[in-house]
């Protein structure tokens, strides 16, 4: 009786500290996408998205944070091949050529969603989050972010791919934060481009 009650404890103690180390996360994320929020409020950033793996969660997570709704223009969630095509002009032969899960694909998502919208902001996810693809390992995560032109120049494209761990799910959440927390140093670089070619052009 008294190791079953010394188990018992042991368990409601290990859950406890892991419910706790959750929460901590949840409340250290949270943090970050009111950064973000605040960083996309002061520049008048407003946010358009065409996503694939991540299903919505990036729109989704901006508009958890109270006053976003100025910051947030319009959500794709374009699942299959045949959404990505009609709904954000991914063409067929890129599919084809680069796979489902390239930032060849994001990007041309990313650029078919800003030209519906009005935001000057895209980000665009695909990915996979097992091993059904076996060319490409369990995780990975293709990842577009295009800012519209400003002072007569071109739009200005990023593109990465990185590698998550954990269950479905997981890499879902840490694919949509990690899209939204990488906005304020992108559009940083951006601006800084912008500033750096105005000077050249001055001298």
């Amino acid at each position: 009786m008294t190791r079953d009650t010394a188990g018992a404890l042991s368990a409601s103690s290990s859950f406890s500290l892991s419910a706790s180390f959750r929460e901590a996360s949840r409340e250290h994320g949270n943090n970050q996408l009111r950064a973000v929020a605040a960083y996309m409020k002061s520049h008048s950033l407003v946010l358009t998205t065409a996503e694939s793996c991540t299903a919505g969660l990036i729109a989704a997570h901006l508009a958890d944070v109270p006053g976003a709704g100025s910051l947030l223009e319009c959500a794709y969630v374009v699942y299959s091949p045949q959404a990505k095509q009609r709904c954000v002009g991914v063409s067929a032969e890129t599919m084809a050529r680069c796979n489902l899960t390239s930032e060849e694909v994001a990007t041309e998502m990313a650029r078919g969603a800003l030209n519906k919208s009005p935001a000057n902001v895209a980000i665009a996810n695909t990915g996979v989050t097992d091993d059904t693809d076996p060319d490409i390992p369990a995780g990975t995560q293709c990842f577009a972010w295009l800012f519209a032109g400003r002072e007569g120049k071109g739009d200005k494209l990023f593109t990465e791919t990185r590698q998550f761990k954990g269950d479905r799910n997981t890499i879902r959440e840490q694919a949509a934060v990690y899209a939204l927390t990488q906005v304020p140093g992108k559009h940083e670089a951006f601006l800084q481009e912008t500033t750096a070619s105005r000077k050249n052009q001055s001298v």
